[in-house]
């Protein structure tokens, strides 16, 4: 993680809202825990954190009742047959935008032999049954199917009936601490292969998106959930609808950032992720308000530079800075928001105040918002930007003809000749997903 990561994260850690400095919030998660049985848990274990979208495999036991979930209990001689006794199980948690309850569950079966009973292979006793504990109605109906797909391939094969027991979890114990990774601690392990060797044909191959665009410059990356996200579409709608800055922003499933170098999880959605050159900049998990997305857009885009702090602390511009010396006399076209990209100004309205910065007699319809600042023991009207909430200067009672003089700040504005750019406040055309 290179510094400007971390100075980043502390600089929005402590101006922006305590939204960013908590853990995920308004966020729609889309993890789910599944108990699977098939045997000795070490090599199922191992062979679950394999798979993309698998969040964390713990190993455990359940489905025991009047036994103790300990190892030395479960593995006594006079629980061996006791079909009271716990089964040696993983918990799986999964990521639902990653892979689906129905891949994990094909990969369950073709790891063991779903047909014996209270044994895998040599490993014989009830604790080695194969089970499936599941949290939800939506994963019961899965492993139903699944488990009828794959008993006419058995059946085909000459294998009999799948012998997997199949019930809604009660409870769950995690393994000692010796059993976890235990393959990962100790590659020579005992890890013995009773699948079948019967496999499912997929038909769908792995897609690899095509990311190439986001591999250099700057962009934004939002996390979309593939079925219904509130928070999502509060984001859609309250942040990013009048979005049409020149970093491109583009909504990306959990399964779609690929060559992406991505540090956050992706379980949460929405997930914002700011990156240069494809890599991950900075990201945050769940919703964020527009007042925080465009500060950390902002910072994002400019640093820790003089724009930045005339934009989101207020700052003022040097008069006749550089900015101002450029924009002073430009071709006839919009003045936007340097955050949003939003159209602020029009040339047409624009007038030499002899001030050393721009002014003009009115801003574009609906664009600003004024409020009080009686800062320095002045009484003066702020001027801000109604989509990113960024300084723009203040306004006056004293522009030409009785109008009024929006004295503005140069180095937040961008300049866009009019044939470049339209009024029409629509979604970037690359809010999309590509």
């Amino acid at each position: 993680m290179n510094k400007a990561f971390f100075y980043l994260s502390f600089i929005l850690m402590s101006t922006l809202s305590p939204l960013l400095a908590l853990g995920v919030d308004k966020a729609t998660i889309h993890t789910e825990k599944i108990i699977l049985g098939s045997g000795c848990f070490w090599g199922a274990e191992k062979g679950y954190e394999s798979l993309a979208g698998v969040t964390s495999a713990v190993s455990g036991y359940a489905d025991g009742d009047g036994v103790s979930p300990i190892y030395t209990e479960i593995t006594k001689l006079k629980n061996k047959f006791n079909m009271k006794n716990h089964a040696e199980v993983v918990e799986v948690t999964y990521n639902k935008n990653i892979i689906s309850v129905r891949d994990l569950l094909m990969h369950y079966f073709e790891s063991h032999d779903p047909t014996q009973v209270n044994r895998q292979g040599n490993d014989i006793g009830t604790q080695y049954r194969s089970i499936i504990l599941y949290t939800n109605n939506e994963q019961k109906l899965a492993v139903e199917e699944t488990v009828s797909a794959y008993q006419k391939l058995l059946s085909d094969a000459g294998y009999g009936k799948v012998a997997t027991q199949i019930k809604p979890i009660k409870a769950f114990y995690k393994a000692e601490t010796y059993h976890q990774d235990y393959i990962k601690k100790n590659p020579n392990g005992y890890c013995p292969d009773h699948s079948t060797g019967i496999k499912f044909s997929r038909t769908d191959k792995p897609t690899i998106f095509d990311n190439s665009k986001l591999s250099k410059g700057k962009h934004i990356v939002v996390i979309d959930a593939k079925g219904y996200c509130p928070y999502c579409e509060k984001f859609k709608s309250q942040v990013i609808k009048n979005y049409s800055g020149d970093i491109p922003l583009v909504f990306r499933f959990a399964d779609q950032l690929s060559e992406l170098e991505i540090d956050s999880p992706t379980w949460a959605t929405p997930t914002i992720l700011f990156l240069q050159d494809g890599k991950e900049f900075f990201g945050h998990q769940g919703y964020m308000t527009s007042k925080d997305f465009y500060r950390a857009l902002g910072y994002f885009k400019l640093g820790d530079s003089d724009a930045y702090k005339v934009a989101f602390e207020e700052g003022t511009d040097p008069r006749y800075c550089e900015q101002y010396e450029l924009f002073k006399n430009t071709p006839d076209g919009i003045f936007v928001d340097k955050i949003s990209g939003s159209p602020l100004f029009d040339t047409k309205d624009r007038f030499n105040s002899a001030s050393g910065w721009l002014s003009f007699t009115q801003p574009i319809t609906g664009s600003v918002y004024t409020k009080s600042d009686n800062r320095f023991g002045m009484q003066r009207t702020e001027i801000r930007s109604v989509v990113s909430d960024i300084h723009l200067g203040h306004v006056f009672s004293d522009g030409p003809n009785g109008l009024n003089r929006y004295c503005i700040n140069a180095t937040v504005l961008e300049f866009k000749k009019r044939a470049d750019t339209s009024l029409n406040k629509k979604i970037n055309d690359e809010i999309k997903i590509e």
